[in-house]
Formats: structure tokens, C-alpha cells, sequence
């Protein structure tokens, strides 16, 4: 069989049936080398608009497809809000009660889309140093060697591994906690309660959660004092967190429409405060 070969120059636009357009058709020659010359044979092609009737559906696709699947976005990242984010820790006291204290100052990241809680990823540090049982000696007993030992391990430190989501407000994190140099999982309920810009200056978009957890302190090699301090530490914790990044240049709302209150309240969105003596380590 001989090859065919298109001959140079001879695919034009032709006009079609019925009064067609010049361009609704093309036409092409081709032809062979042979003993006695060129053959040329003339085909017509499809129909330009048929094709671009096939071609439409699919672009209609990619064009619904592209703005939007979730598995392509891209988590946003907060910072943890010092001044706000507060862990509270209980534990059976002889007994009697549960003795209770509060450690503020964590610092920490987070990435978050609550479209995808499988996509979120927190690293906290919380300052042991700063645990507050409301009475001087009390802090003091509590941060020594043979219990928190804040001396030489000043920060306690939480790194999520994954993330399950119950539903659209509540998840299941888990992670690693680091606490005295020793590194145990750890799972806490959290509750998303709400995304939005800040009321106060300088209006940034903030994300609130809660969560709860329960620890041994045996886990961690915390033993000393069995006989008045009870295994069983539950944690809660509250934590805002501020968005980083491009949202924080948005335009802020106009000046006289901000409330009368609005400088107020102390340490919105500052530095963190310093340290009353209740916060230190004596």
C-alpha cells in the first residue's frame, strides 16, 4: 500500500451544505507519489461546530469542578491568643475534693478548615511554670521536682496526629503530650464554638474552641504524694486562636462604629500580660 501523504497548503475552510458558512467545514487533499504522478484524493472533514459541540460538556465540567472540592483546600493558620487560652487542670485532693488549678500563657499554631476537620493540625506549648492553685506554698509543692519539676521542664507540649469529626461542631483529636520529658498519646474532645472577626481591634478573625481530656499522672512518671494526690487529672481547656497571614490586612470597620467599650478590656489581642505573683513560681 502506498503512504499517503497531506499535500502542502491544500486544507482550507470550504463552505458547507445548505448555505453553511465558509468556516463549518474543512477540506483537506492528500496525495501519493506514484509512476505516473500525484494522486490527489479530497476528503471533507467533520464539521468545526460538531466538534465544538463535543468539546462544551466537557468544559462545562472542569469549569464546575475547579472553584470548588474540598480536598483541594487549603487549611487557614491561626495563632493561639495567649491572653484568652486557658487550661484548667483537677485531681482528687485526699479525697475530699478536687483540687483545682489554671495555667494561662500557651502559645501555639493551628490549622483549620471547618469544611475538613481531617486536614486540621495544633501544636500547643504550655508554660508549667505558670500553674496557679490560688495559694503561694500550694504553687510551690506543686512545682517542685518530685511533681511538675518546672525548674527543668518548664513547658508541657501537645502535637495533634489526627483528627476525627464527629459532627459538624465536634471532633476527636488526637496527639502526643509531652509532659517531665516523658511523650504519651492523648485524645481530647474538642468543640468548635464559632469562626468570626473580633468585635474589638484590631478585628481579626478569631476561632474559639473548648475541650476536655483525662490523663494519669502515673503516665508521666508523676507518682509522689499517692496517698493525698489522686491519679486522675482532668484537663479543660479554652482556647482562642487569630488568623495569620493576608487577613489581617483587611479593612477595619469604620472608627464611629466601633463600641463605647471597645478599649476596655485589657489584652485584646496583645502581648501576653506580665505575671502576677499568684502566675510565678515563687
Amino acid at each position: 500500500m502506498e503512504a499517503w501523504q497531506p499535500l502542502h497548503g491544500v486544507c482550507e475552510p470550504r463552505a458547507g451544505d445548505r448555505g453553511t458558512p465558509p468556516w463549518a467545514w474543512t477540506v483537506c487533499s492528500f496525495g501519493s507519489a506514484s509512476g505516473q504522478g500525484w494522486q490527489v484524493s479530497t476528503i471533507r472533514a467533520m464539521p468545526r461546530s460538531a466538534t465544538l459541540l463535543r468539546l462544551i460538556p466537557a468544559a462545562w465540567l472542569w469549569a464546575a469542578l475547579l472553584p470548588c472540592g474540598p480536598a483541594w483546600a487549603t487549611p487557614a493558620a491561626y495563632q493561639l491568643d495567649p491572653v484568652h487560652t486557658r487550661v484548667l487542670f483537677a485531681v482528687p485532693h485526699a479525697g475530699f475534693s478536687q483540687a483545682m488549678g489554671t495555667i494561662s500563657g500557651s502559645t501555639g499554631v493551628l490549622e483549620f478548615d471547618p469544611d475538613d476537620w481531617s486536614s486540621a493540625r495544633v501544636e500547643v506549648a504550655v508554660p508549667l511554670d505558670r500553674a496557679d492553685l490560688g495559694d503561694a506554698a500550694w504553687n510551690k509543692a506543686v512545682a517542685a521536682g518530685n511533681l511538675l519539676d518546672s525548674d527543668d521542664h518548664r513547658q508541657a507540649r501537645f502535637v495533634s496526629t489526627g483528627v476525627v469529626a464527629h459532627d459538624a461542631r465536634r471532633a476527636q483529636v488526637t496527639g502526643n503530650l509531652t509532659l517531665r520529658g516523658v511523650t504519651r498519646p492523648v485524645t481530647l474532645e474538642v468543640v468548635f464554638n464559632q469562626l468570626k472577626r473580633h468585635p474589638l481591634p484590631p478585628f481579626r478573625r478569631t476561632a474559639g474552641f473548648s475541650a476536655t481530656a483525662t490523663i494519669s499522672r502515673a503516665d508521666f512518671g508523676i507518682t509522689a504524694w499517692k496517698s493525698v494526690i489522686g491519679d486522675t487529672v482532668q484537663l479543660i481547656i479554652q482556647a482562642e486562636a487569630t488568623r495569620t497571614g493576608q487577613d489581617l490586612d483587611t479593612p477595619m470597620p469604620d472608627a464611629t462604629q466601633m463600641p463605647a467599650t471597645a478599649a476596655a478590656e485589657p489584652g485584646v489581642d496583645s502581648q501576653p500580660a506580665q505575671s502576677t505573683p499568684q502566675d510565678s513560681t515563687p
